[in-house]
């Protein structure tokens, strides 16, 4: 596997970014405790001119600042006062786009994943919802900002990347629908910006 360089975030479109994104390694490292997730569920939001996007408009305040950074940031924020949701930065610094990772398929520390989450058992649902995801791996909105493109050195070291193993995702295994949660942003609800595969 190799950790998934700059270059592929900087890139222009990212609905094509949140097409990619599916298959790859998702990695979290906090006190000691590794853990690894497939991706199989993303959303694109497309900065200054979706209305889905925090930044739509160019808003740019204390919170969505970091989706300014250049891409290969992560930005999560923290939804209704509890859940912290992990977003990819993509593009050039100062074009706001980004990826909601909503779902993965857990393959290592799932005895971590299972201590955290507060459960005894992985059932179906277990690692679906941007919530729960970040809950099982870890990541807490004060992370928003760190370098996806390093993985931290040594045991102790903290940090959340993405790895490519080289797993090839056919278009026509791509389930495309419309975002979660946006009935707000009107007709750019109905975007088809949702991406998902079954692994």
């Amino acid at each position: 596997m190799m950790i998934i360089s700059r270059s592929f975030y900087r890139r222009e479109d990212v609905v094509i970014i949140a097409q990619e994104l599916l298959g790859k390694m998702l990695f979290s490292q906090f006190e000691g405790a590794l853990t690894v997730g497939i991706i199989v569920e993303t959303e694109a939001y497309a900065g200054v001119t979706d209305r889905a996007s925090h930044a739509f408009g160019n808003r740019r305040t204390a919170r969505t600042e970091v989706m300014y950074s250049e891409g290969g940031t992560a930005y999560i924020y923290l939804c209704y006062g509890v859940h912290s949701l992990f977003n990819v930065v993509t593009n050039k610094k100062d074009v706001p786009d980004a990826v909601l990772i909503r779902a993965i398929k857990p393959v290592i520390g799932t005895d971590t994943m299972l201590r955290r989450s507060g459960k005894s058992f992985m059932d179906k649902s277990f690692g679906t919802g941007p919530g729960r995801l970040s809950k099982i791996m870890g990541i807490h909105f004060s992370h928003s900002g760190i370098d996806l493109t390093k993985q931290p050195s040594g045991i102790d070291g903290q940090g959340i990347w993405l790895e490519d193993e080289g797993r090839i995702i056919l278009p026509e295994n791509i389930i495309t629908g419309t975002r979660i949660g946006v009935k707000y942003a009107g007709r750019d609800a109905l975007r088809p910006y949702r991406f998902r595969i079954m692994i």
